[in-house]
């Protein structure tokens, strides 16, 4: 399968992700050349590199990775496609020591897409991992862990769709995809109750939810309509009673703000529907994952 084939099955969009990596590919070279393996390696060479999980993990990125070596083929080589053999599959668990994928071609363009495609690679493997972790510590409460737009510029249907890897659900993907009424909304319209009838006016279709700190914002916001609550910053206690108001009449809700990975089984127990854990994207550690030439 070609690059383009991989990321459409991944239910990427192609264009999107092929036009990300070129850019990405540009500002490694920044209008030069790769110098170090220009002088090294010859222009003939062709060697096989094993992509290698350096830690366990949940491996996220694959089709992403491959998409870059063939990108650089393209640049460096007059359209060379690199081969692929992949050996493990986007949303699995990996072992330290074992290869995930092995890609065939020439030398020089191995070595000048690695850092690019590991970059992404690790960084959505490690977006997969935190998120497995978060969904084990919430299993069997029936809450779900979603992510927030708290992505890097440029990256989120990568990291959202590094997410849905790691057994997580995504949020909205952009503004305009759902509404969420947050404290800055509220005082800029006035109060919970208009700002939520200036946004069903606008979008009588659209999902609304709130943002609320207090339990008495919580009920003026199901009095209002909302489809779904977000407790921000709230404690289990706070969040208990939330749901029990909530949950009678409908509406779904959402804690948020201040999540922990090692609280999260009891935030989860309190009932809400869902955890929204910014850290996700924002905060998960790359997993070591490297590039290695067999040797001859």
């Amino acid at each position: 399968m070609s690059a383009r084939d991989l990321l459409e099955a991944a239910g990427l969009d192609p264009n999107t992700v092929l036009d990300l990596l070129r850019w990405a590919v540009a500002e490694d070279l920044a209008g030069g050349v790769d110098v170090t393996t220009l002088a090294t390696v010859p222009a003939d060479r062709m060697d096989t590199g094993d992509l290698v999980a350096r830690a366990d993990g949940v491996v996220a990125g694959l089709s992403v990775a491959v998409a870059v070596f063939d990108t650089v083929g393209g640049a460096l080589a007059g359209g060379v496609r690199v081969e692929v053999e992949q050996r493990r599959a986007d949303g699995d668990r990996v072992r330290r020591g074992e290869v995930l994928a092995s890609v065939t071609g020439p030398t020089r363009v191995l070595l000048t897409a690695e850092r690019t495609a590991l970059n992404l690679l690790c960084h959505l493997s490690g977006v997969a991992t935190l998120t497995a972790a978060w969904v084990a510590a919430v299993a069997g409460s029936g809450a779900t862990i979603r992510d927030t737009r708290k992505t890097l510029p440029g990256l989120r249907a990568l990291e959202k769709y590094a997410v849905r890897q790691g057994g997580g659900t995504n949020h909205r993907m952009s503004l305009s995809g759902a509404a969420l009424i947050k404290d800055n909304h509220v005082v800029a319209a006035g109060g919970v109750a208009k700002a939520f009838a200036a946004v069903r006016a606008a979008h009588p279709d659209l999902a609304v939810q709130v943002e609320c700190d207090s339990l008495d914002d919580v009920r003026e916001a199901i009095a209002a309509g909302a489809d779904l609550i977000l407790l921000d910053n709230m404690e289990p206690a706070d969040l208990r009673e939330a749901v029990g108001i909530a949950r009678p009449a409908g509406v779904r809700t959402e804690a948020s703000g201040g999540l922990t990975l090692d609280r999260a089984c009891e935030v989860a127990a309190t009932g809400v529907d869902f955890l929204a854990v910014g850290a996700l994207t924002h905060s998960a550690p790359a997993l070591d994952i490297a590039l290695d030439l067999r040797e001859a």
